[in-house]
């Protein structure tokens, strides 16, 4: 019976699947649960409890770490369930791009924006625009071109122009985890500001180009193709910017009018775990892209939210949305490690194991080609407006950005589900991209992730002092705020003419990002916290410390 109890388990947790188990003792049936999805659960929490307990115990190791951890044990749990079902099924649940979508994409994207060091990621903005946005949109093009002219000597020919637009849009998704979770923010702050912002901006980008190409009819295709294409990705782009903006300010402005935590910091905390989620629904709803929605409304809430609450919700979102986003990134490893021993999709394909590797392989180089064609030319080019030696991106740091995004994840896994799942059954092919995507998913994780850092300690010397552009700005606030003042021209010194103030225009020019952070710091001052609050906003609490020196006081 127990075996029963198993393999139902094992059979996957969809309503198709669940109607065909066979009925289990009346002892079981009077249970309000389903026992296989209990089953289920059970040993997924188990395999999540496994990978917090490995991932520390691995901590200080060279070769491994936590992502890793999770991508094999899913393998090792995907081959235990393949064995005991006799090869039936390979999973406890199927891939569900709605559970990867909705529940747990969206914690994670949501704390990069709210856990980040905003000053560091505004201050390399440019770069990170330019690697993510236009770097992006180059491997795109590169990885849809290359696929366009050697998957047809491979001897994939079903594929249309949709789905090899799509395929670019697809393996340019990047999963830099590996690598963030070896950069140091204290150590090397640039890097990984860089490859973190990087990451974030791609992911939403190739969503965004990934969208665009479904909204386009293929089938009567001129000129203004890519007009159109270039339209649709601009509009969504910078709507899903201006929601996730708008929400965070809401947020803000609602938490620091009604001030809920003089009767209860539940409610402020709910409302902005709620908040929080609420803008990812509405783009979705709007076939926004949720990613930058999300992304920024976690920037915005940080801003201003984060200091509208009390001190104790303080410490308790900090906490919370980090720990949800751990738990949610090691649950879609553990998801893609199960799910890459999908059997069904494998006898599907029905290619040979020379065409899946000749598929697979070419994926990949396409990948690395693709990465390797922005990553160097364009900080090549920034480092020809960099006038300060230190500012420049080096050819080892522009290495380890290259390397950074040669890893693929979850998103590249749920985007070749989406494109081709529907046509599996149809197409052998469609089946032969997705394995061949897990294929280099795996690969990509496992032998590129775990070498990232000694990697990245042998070319980053990883105990050398950190460069002068890791420890400050090249013109701090202050310094600006005299060039300011002080007269622009020292040939005038020695005249009685009165100092002439240096030009902002000239100051933009020289210190572009110095100088929009200090005219943001005063307009942000001036106009936005009096009326969204934030730093320095201390919310009236009548059992503080604040709320009982005011009624004293008023006493």
């Amino acid at each position: 019976m127990a075996t029963k109890i198993l393999n139902a388990a094992m059979l996957g947790l969809t309503p198709e699947n669940m109607s065909s188990h066979e009925h289990l003792p009346s002892a079981l049936d009077a249970s309000l649960l389903n026992t296989s999805i209990v089953i289920a659960l059970c040993v997924f929490f188990a395999l999540l409890c496994a990978c917090i307990v490995i991932g520390h115990l691995l901590e200080e190791n060279r070769w491994a770490n936590e992502s890793i951890t999770a991508l094999l044990l899913g393998l090792c749990a995907g081959v235990v369930v393949l064995l005991i079902s006799k090869g039936e099924s390979s999973h406890l649940m199927k891939f569900s791009e709605d559970l990867f979508f909705l529940y747990l994409l969206p914690p994670i994207i949501f704390n990069a924006g709210f856990q980040v060091k905003k000053k560091r990621f505004f201050k390399n903005f440019t770069t990170i625009l330019l690697f993510g946005i236009f770097g992006t949109v180059i491997s795109f093009c590169v990885i849809s071109l290359g696929v366009f002219w050697t998957f047809k000597k491979i001897g994939v020919r079903s594929l249309n122009i949709k789905d090899h637009l799509a395929i670019g849009a697809i393996m340019s998704a990047t999963d830099s985890v590996c690598t963030l979770q070896v950069l140091s923010q204290d150590e090397t702050p640039f890097l990984y500001s860089i490859v973190f912002g990087e990451g974030v901006v791609n992911d939403a980008t190739s969503i965004v180009l990934f969208n665009s190409v479904q909204t386009l009819d293929f089938d009567n295709i001129d000129g203004l193709t890519v007009l159109k294409l270039i339209g649709t990705f601009l509009y969504l782009f910078f709507t899903s910017t201006a929601l996730g903006l708008a929400a965070g300010l809401l947020s803000a402005f609602i938490i620091k009018t009604l001030y809920f935590g003089r009767h209860s910091t539940d409610r402020e905390f709910a409302l902005m775990i709620l908040m929080a989620y609420l803008p990812y629904l509405l783009a979705e709803l709007l076939n926004l892209s949720g990613i930058l929605t999300v992304f920024f409304c976690g920037i915005v809430m940080s801003h201003y939210t984060w200091h509208n609450v009390t001190e104790s919700s303080r410490i308790t979102t900090k906490h919370a949305f980090a720990t949800i986003s751990f738990i949610a990134e090691t649950f879609i490893f553990l998801y893609v490690g199960m799910d890459a021993l999908d059997i069904d999709k494998w006898r599907e394909s029905k290619a040979s194991a020379g065409t899946s590797a000749a598929v697979s392989s070419t994926l990949f180089a396409l990948v690395l080609v693709g990465r390797a064609a922005f990553i160097f030319p364009l900080a090549n080019i920034l480092n020809c407006f960099q006038k300060i030696e230190s500012s420049k991106i080096h050819f080892k740091q522009q290495f380890i950005i290259w390397w950074a995004g040669l890893m693929r994840g979850a998103v590249t896994i749920a985007l070749s589900y989406n494109q081709f799942a529907s046509s599996v059954k149809s197409s052998p092919e469609s089946a032969l991209m997705i394995t061949s995507t897990i294929i280099v998913v795996l690969f990509s994780t496992i032998v590129c992730g775990s070498v990232t850092k000694p990697l990245i300690e042998a070319v980053l010397l990883r105990h050398r002092k950190p460069m002068v552009s890791d420890l400050d700005d090249n013109v701090s606030l202050e310094e600006l705020r005299v060039l300011l003042l002080e007269s622009g021209d020292p040939n005038n010194s020695n005249n009685n003419q009165p100092a002439r103030r240096a030009s902002s225009l000239r100051l933009l020019i020289s210190h572009p990002t110095t100088t929009v952070h200090y005219f943001w710091r005063k307009f942000d001052d001036k106009f936005m916290r009096p009326v969204f609050g934030g730093r320095g906003f201390v919310p009236f609490v009548p059992s503080s410390p604040t709320g009982a020196a005011d009624d004293s006081s008023s006493a």
